[in-house]
């Protein structure tokens, strides 16, 4: 299955390049879920429960120093949706309170990479890969819905952070 409404609009050289830079993480994702299975392992539990940790890391780390109010869903938007990630994924912010924060994304390169490989369970990987964003999510006293996926054909990514 290919995604034809995963095309980027934006590809400009720094943003290909940071694409390429989450395509090789991705493709580094499925083939660590891959052997950790056909060696027996619980495969999925062990990259969930990685990619939430690193998710912690992230929070804690990277996105709460950035916030004025760290206990603001609109403050972790600014810091989580700035930049040169917003363009990656070609980001949509619909809302911004204290207690919620929508958000579209229109480009997935994780989902390009795995289109790359043989016989990837793309709404797996991609629900897997969520879990950073979960993890994130928890260190910054949020809850993440995710209703849309592209890894599932949808047009877009449709994340909803909330109190």
């Amino acid at each position: 299955m290919s995604i034809k409404h995963n095309e980027p609009k934006f590809t400009d050289p720094a943003t290909m390049a940071c694409r390429g830079a989450v395509e090789h993480r991705a493709t580094w994702m499925a083939l660590l879920y891959d052997q950790a299975k056909k060696q027996g392992a619980d495969a999925e539990k062990m990259c969930r429960e990685a990619i939430r940790k690193c998710g912690h890391i992230h929070g804690d780390n990277m996105y709460k120093p950035q916030c004025e109010d760290p206990e603001s869903a609109a403050d972790f938007g600014k810091a989580f949706f700035s930049g040169q990630g917003a363009k990656n994924m070609e980001i949509d912010v619909l809302e911004a309170t204290h207690d919620d924060l929508v958000a579209e994304f229109h480009q997935c390169p994780l989902v390009q990479a795995w289109e790359k490989l043989e016989g990837k369970e793309l709404e797996l990987l991609c629900d897997m890969a969520m879990d950073g964003d979960r993890g994130i999510a928890d260190q910054m006293g949020l809850t993440l819905d995710i209703t849309k996926t592209i890894a599932a054909g949808d047009g877009c990514c449709h994340l909803h952070f909330h109190k």
